[in-house]
């Protein structure tokens, strides 16, 4: 049966919402598309619901009138701006030796359990990177596998929960349902690797409007990310207060003279800012020395931020810079050069059904992936934002057992059984047990409770 799925990328700089058919072969088509400059954001971060959500649902319009259907999954990405990361590990024992699906959802769940996460942070991606039957390490995928014990890793990926409740809000005032939140750059990845670069290890760069969202796939996951709040916005400013001319003005040269690479003593014309119906003149070479500085500083951040990672020597595959960043002429030879000759290439989304010409750009990227991502196209194990483990195509419910404890003789991080369940259940029933002791007597339950919990 096919599947309508949409797509919202909330950039800094616009808001693209796509919508796509996925059929029973599993192929997607894309069947509309709009685009909408974005409001009420900031760096990735939104900071007018009401203006940010207008953007969105015209976006979202111009993207129902092309493609004149409804959509049936409602996929979003945030930026990150909002985002920490932190590793776990979960063991739990496989009593008959056959490792199905439950048990490696049993796995991820006490790996997502172990995790140690902030009150005020919220789990986007519980991501696997190695799975270990027995003593056998570097599993690709464990399912059929015989064992008495299953552990994995993983990298987990949180956001905060005031900034995630800011986006739902937002999107669900242009009238939209959240099905799933997505990291931007996680996004990217689905829609610019090929299968050599996922194998091999790489970095993906998408280079936006005001930022910069970095991660490293390596192995079988996503191992590391980042952001930088920094993006082409910036290379407009920097033109707009150089060459004493409007944001508009300045625009306006980037998108037709960007260049790293351009020595031409041509003169341009510009208006001054301030000065209604005033112009002079600029070189075309001083243009190109405001972009350089601005774009090397900006690889320079992004090269030493891989390089603190220690991921660096996983990269066999090299860097991947996409975004609307990288349309620059010349980036990828300058970033070739600050990053130590490491393979570098600019990237586009993949080819599928349907891409308008319009799509076919690298600041399209995180919007593809999306549409990619509600299709069936991640990591082939992950707890996503709904808590529910996907596995290729499918997604299976956290059962209420996973949610309350684990199965008897599953393993903490440490190794030990863990008890950290029973307990909180017996403190439910202590505290059952205090509330009706309230309602016999007026604040006795009250200390009863107190004292009760400070034994556990």
């Amino acid at each position: 049966m096919s599947t309508t799925i949409l797509g919202i990328d909330i950039g800094s700089t616009k808001i693209c919402a796509i919508i796509a058919q996925k059929n029973d072969d599993g192929d997607i088509k894309i069947l509309g598309a709009g685009i909408a400059k974005s409001q009420g954001l900031k760096k990735g971060i939104i900071t007018n619901i009401d203006l940010a959500s207008k953007s969105i649902r015209n976006a979202l319009n111009d993207a129902k009138r092309v493609a004149g259907t409804q959509y049936e999954r409602v996929i979003v990405s945030i930026s990150g701006a909002y985002t920490k990361s932190v590793d776990s590990s979960g063991i739990v024992n496989i009593p008959n030796r056959d490792i199905g699906i439950k048990e490696i959802n049993r796995a991820m769940q006490m790996a997502d359990h172990n995790a140690n996460i902030p009150n005020e942070y919220e789990k986007l991606h519980v991501l696997p990177y190695n799975f270990k039957v027995d003593d056998q390490e570097f599993i690709e995928d464990p399912l059929g596998m015989n064992g008495a014990r299953l552990e994995v890793q993983v990298h987990i990926i949180t956001a905060q929960k005031s900034s995630l409740s800011n986006l739902r809000k937002a999107v669900k005032s242009a009238g939209v349902e959240i099905d799933n939140i997505v990291l931007n750059c996680y996004a990217s990845a689905i829609a610019v690797l090929n299968h050599d670069e996922r194998e091999l290890g790489v970095a993906v760069i998408d280079m936006g409007g005001a930022t910069c969202n970095v991660m490293i796939h390596a192995g079988n996951s996503m191992r590391f990310n980042d952001y930088l709040g920094v993006g082409s916005l910036n290379i407009t400013n920097d033109l707009s207060t150089a060459l004493h001319t409007p944001l508009g003005a300045a625009e306006e040269i980037k998108i037709n003279y960007g260049s790293l690479k351009s020595n031409s003593s041509e003169l341009i014309e510009l208006p001054v800012i301030g000065d209604d119906g005033s112009t002079h003149e600029v070189s075309l070479n001083i243009v190109s020395n405001v972009i350089y500085v601005r774009v090397e500083e900006t690889l320079m951040i992004l090269a030493k931020t891989l390089e603190d990672s220690s991921f660096k020597e996983q990269i066999g595959a090299g860097v991947v810079l996409t975004g609307g960043m990288t349309k620059l002429d010349g980036i990828r030879e300058l970033a070739s050069a600050i990053f130590d000759n490491v393979p570098i290439r600019i990237a586009k989304p993949r080819e599928m059904d349907g891409l308008f010409e319009t799509l076919r750009d690298p600041s399209y990227s995180t919007a593809i992936g999306l549409v990619l991502y509600g299709g069936g196209h991640f990591t082939p194990y992950e707890i996503d934002s709904n808590k529910k483990l996907r596995y290729k195509d499918e997604t299976i419910e956290p059962t209420r057992h996973h949610q309350e404890t684990f199965d008897e003789g599953d393993e903490t991080e440490e190794g030990e059984v863990g008890t950290a369940p029973q307990a909180d259940n017996a403190k439910e029933k202590l505290k059952d047990l205090a509330n009706i002791q309230e309602e016999e007597s007026e604040g006795f339950g009250s200390k009863l409770w107190n004292r009760l919990t400070q034994l556990f």
